[in-house]
């Protein structure tokens, strides 16, 4: 009978040793992504930068086709709106 409380020992010493060796295996493994991760971190601080100024440039480029959008409308509303006034001069002399 003092058998079952030798084996639960056993598998429980072997349990708790297989947990320490995962468990320092897991440390080293976080260790060896922090420094991939901080590489990738320096490497993509360059490229902001550039995304930065590409961003700025297409900011411009959109502010620019909405003033040439804004004008080309505006230009089409006065010859529509003349017209619309040429009619009601012409319907109110008559």
């Amino acid at each position: 009978m003092d058998v079952l409380p030798i084996i639960l020992y056993v598998l429980g010493a072997v349990l708790l040793v297989a947990l320490i060796v995962l468990t320092i295996k897991l440390i080293y493994s976080v260790e060896r992504i922090n420094v991939l991760l901080d590489g990738v971190e320096r490497k993509m601080k360059t490229v902001d930068k550039i995304f930065g100024a590409v961003d700025n440039v297409a900011d411009s480029f959109a502010a620019l086709s909405d003033r040439v959008v804004d004008g080309i409308a505006g230009l089409i509303n006065k010859v529509f709106s003349g017209r619309k006034k040429k009619r009601r001069e012409i319907e109110e002399e008559d």
